[in-house]
């Protein structure tokens, strides 16, 4: 898929990953539609300038979404993918102090994270399959966000664990049934980054994580997220398939 004057849909593209992505995109020469709940700042919009605009949507809101997906078809050169990074980090213990895991807890977790992502997945899919095909039957692009925890969820994890589990299990359904639309599916599974969910994580539990990574020891960088992005996008023959980007990370129980 080229990137250069096409529209590209980014969902949780006000901050973190999505952010990176947007801005990397818009670099590429894309119009970007960035759908999230936050607003952007005042240091975003101005370095966003033309090419990146930005919708207000919660990713679990059909309306929200279909109306973002509506900006990105009607932006330059059509909407040609869709990259999902909305999501929410959560931690809670099964059983703890207070008793068992509340089942309203797990159910937003798994909301935003699983349905919320497949909810953009299948209104961007509906949309892309309207397009021409370009000469190589290709329509469109989707890649969405997993992570390394889906594979090696740590103690507290099991929401949001399951939750991108979900993410990476529906990659090859997804791939194999869009396949005739000529649209692709991909997921990255990131490890450890440098985003505004980590920063709320405590410093003991910042540095055993990064201490498991086996190079580089730290923390990757958004840039790094979009640069694969961007990558995706572009290699015809990247489908159905799940790609860890984590430094070789194997978490352990804690």
């Amino acid at each position: 898929m080229k990137i250069q004057g096409h529209t590209f849909l980014v969902s949780g593209g006000a901050s973190g990953l999505g952010r990176a992505c947007a801005a990397r995109l818009a670099a590429a020469g894309a119009h970007v539609v960035v759908a999230d709940v936050h607003s952007p700042s005042d240091e975003q919009r101005k370095a966003a300038g033309a090419a990146i605009e930005f919708v207000e949507a919660d990713v679990t809101d059909e309306r929200d979404v279909a109306a973002a997906v509506a900006a990105a078809q009607a932006g330059p050169g059509g909407l040609a993918g869709a990259v999902t990074c909305a999501g929410i980090l959560f931690a809670r213990r099964i059983v703890g102090r207070h008793g068992p895991h509340a089942l309203e807890e797990f159910a937003h977790v798994v909301a935003v994270n699983l349905i919320g992502t497949f909810n953009v997945v299948r209104l961007a899919a509906a949309a892309l399959s309207e397009r021409s095909p370009d000469e190589e039957g290709e329509r469109g692009v989707i890649v969405t966000t997993a992570s390394v925890a889906a594979f090696e969820g740590q103690i507290g994890q099991a929401a949001y664990s399951a939750s991108k589990a979900g993410v990476v299990g529906m990659t090859l359904p997804l791939a194999r049934e869009l396949a005739t639309r000529g649209i692709r599916v991909m997921s990255i599974a990131p490890g450890i980054f440098e985003t505004p969910m980590m920063a709320a994580v405590p410093d003991a539990v910042r540095e055993s994580l990064i201490a498991q990574s086996l190079y580089p020891a730290r923390l990757g960088r958004p840039e790094e997220f979009a640069a694969l992005v961007e990558h995706i996008l572009e290699n015809h023959m990247l489908n159905g398939e799940v790609i860890r980007l984590d430094g070789a990370v194997r978490m352990g129980p804690r």
